[in-house]
């Protein structure tokens, strides 16, 4: 029973040693931290996004939203809810906000409810009920089983996406102009360093001296290697 402890702990220290050559294997600890800051600066674009949004649709009614296109209806499921005006009755694929109340009372009239007021306590019950079928665009609603194209989104997207760019490419090069000015700093360092101490300055190569290329430096390896194992065998054939 003795022995069987030192084996688990042998185990143990082994499967720890090997979890740990796995997290720091490719660097999984700073890539795991990037994706948290990846996380955190999204989050600002897209505040930054919704800011420069909000002033570039500033003087739209409704925003960009509201740019819609309603197609002619080519099925009856697509003409609209049917509504009461005057003595006859029509069916409508979108209206405005300003037209809601009025289009609640004709929409009850049309099933049948009339006398329907702002005042009278079915009034929100039948306006739930209409905006149901429909769906909101900035100021405009749309009959849900209508074609529609959507402009409004499709320039949002667009513009969006310029934004993005935009901030990203400013970011981008303020963080290239940085590193440049760092690479700069240290090799005025160095160059200072060098003169204090002239003699580990690096000797610059030859003009006309070809640098060398991967063939030259595989053959240098595999030279290097063959004196390794000739150095290996002499010492086994002075042992015979």
């Amino acid at each position: 029973m003795g022995e069987k402890q030192p084996k688990k702990k042998g185990a143990f220290k082994r499967f720890f040693e090997e979890f740990k050559a796995f997290l720091n294997k490719g660097n999984a600890f700073m890539l795991a931290v990037g994706v948290v800051i990846g996380g955190a600066f999204n989050a600002i674009v897209t505040s930054l996004v919704n800011i420069l949004m909000s002033l570039a649709t500033w003087a739209v009614p409704g925003g960009l939203k509201g740019l819609v296109t309603v197609l002619p209806a080519v099925t009856d499921a697509q003409k609209g809810a049917e509504f009461l005006q005057g003595a006859s009755r029509v069916n409508l694929q979108s209206f405005t906000m300003a037209e809601v109340n009025d289009r609640v009372i004709e929409f009850a009239a049309a099933q049948g409810k009339e006398g329907l007021t702002i005042q009278s306590e079915d009034f929100i019950q039948w306006k739930n009920s209409l905006l149901g079928l429909y769906e909101q665009h900035g100021t405009t609603f749309t009959y849900k089983m209508s074609a529609v194209i959507d402009w409004g989104t499709f320039i949002n997207a667009v513009i969006a996406f310029i934004i993005i760019g935009l901030t990203l490419f400013i970011i981008v090069k303020v963080m290239n102009k940085l590193e440049e000015k760092k690479a700069q700093a240290k090799a005025a360092a160095l160059e200072k360093y060098y003169e204090k101490h002239p003699e580990e300055r690096p000797v610059p190569p030859e003009e006309g001296t070809p640098e060398p290329t991967e063939a030259d430096l595989l053959k240098e390896i595999l030279a290097e290697l063959k004196k390794a194992n000739e150095g290996k065998k002499k010492p086994a054939k002075e042992a015979e």
